[in-house]
């Protein structure tokens, strides 16, 4: 049996959950067109026995610059994962000139000598010459050893990538059954899908200082009741997320609740309260019972 890890960093809104996605076959991961929108590293598990293979990707937040307690702990959670995993995927998905992110995580990069591999994720929607010139760019620099272009949302060479890191997994145990995909507990999944549905349903100000906490997960025969507090930082907030006639919570229950329903496959009673708490981003308690700390999944 080969095995390892495999460290997945870039900026935030590359597509880093998006591929993990990808390479699983499976949503594991929440995904949506807003920044920061991982905040916690997601274990996904790929196995094929045919070929003696077994790799945990790990999906890590995006690396950018802290404005509170909360930013800190999720690049501090990104940057940790360099000297635990046995390969590195760096996503980029623009020219390196056009800002400081890319830079930044490149020279923390440079001195790790764990195998790396440049990924161009969104090629799609690039031309070829602005491809190629990205392309060119990290090459030259001779410190990975791969850069390839992919598609991660629709799955263009995800498979030739999975072949190239495959080739850095040693001989190792198997650390998980051969049908299990993650070691994230159903109540975080839960909780980082009714998260989702918010930063979906909600303007660009609010959703990053929402957190959902599970109270209440019960299952039952062929039914899951799920009770959830979100919370949110401001009063005004509060009022936004709930909506005229409760109609915007409404809607982030019902698009929840049915993926939510696809993923147990059992009929889900959910159930979501939302309550303020001012400046939790910024308080170590709050971090903690939200989750975001060592061991708290």
């Amino acid at each position: 049996m080969r095995s390892g890890f495999v460290g997945i960093v870039g900026r935030p809104n590359v597509g880093k959950s998006t591929l993990l996605n990808a390479i699983l076959g499976e949503k594991i991961a929440i995904t949506t067109d807003k920044p920061q929108t991982t905040r916690n590293t997601i274990r996904g598990i790929y196995t094929r026995m045919d070929e003696g293979l077994q790799m945990v990707f790990i999906d890590t937040p995006g690396i950018h610059k802290p404005r509170n307690k909360l930013g800190e702990y999720m690049t501090d959670a990104a940057l940790g994962t360099f000297q635990e995993v046995d390969a590195i995927i760096f996503i980029v998905d623009s020219p390196l000139e056009k800002g400081p992110g890319d830079r930044y995580i490149l020279d923390l990069l440079k001195d790790v000598a764990t195998p790396k591999f440049l990924v161009i994720n969104k090629i799609d929607e690039m031309m070829p010459d602005e491809f190629e010139a990205i392309y060119r760019t990290y090459e030259e620099m001779g410190i990975f050893r791969q850069v390839l272009g992919i598609s991660a949302l629709k799955g263009t060479h995800v498979e030739q990538l999975i072949s190239s890191v495959a080739e850095c997994m040693e001989e190792g145990p198997m650390f998980f059954p051969e049908d299990m995909i993650t070691e994230d507990p159903v109540r975080f999944i839960a909780s980082e899908i009714i998260r989702e549905k918010i930063l979906m349903y909600m303007e660009d100000e609010i959703p990053h200082g929402v957190a959902v906490e599970i109270e209440e997960f019960q299952e039952e025969e062929n039914l899951t009741r799920i009770g959830a507090v979100i919370y949110c930082e401001r009063k005004s907030h509060k009022g936004m997320i709930i909506g005229k006639g409760g109609r915007k919570l409404k809607g982030i229950g019902k698009s929840a609740r049915e993926e939510l329903e696809a993923l147990l496959g059992t009929k889900v009673f959910l159930q979501t309260w939302v309550k303020v708490r001012e400046n939790w981003r910024d308080s170590n308690i709050a971090l903690s019972n939200f989750g975001y700390g060592e061991n708290q999944r």
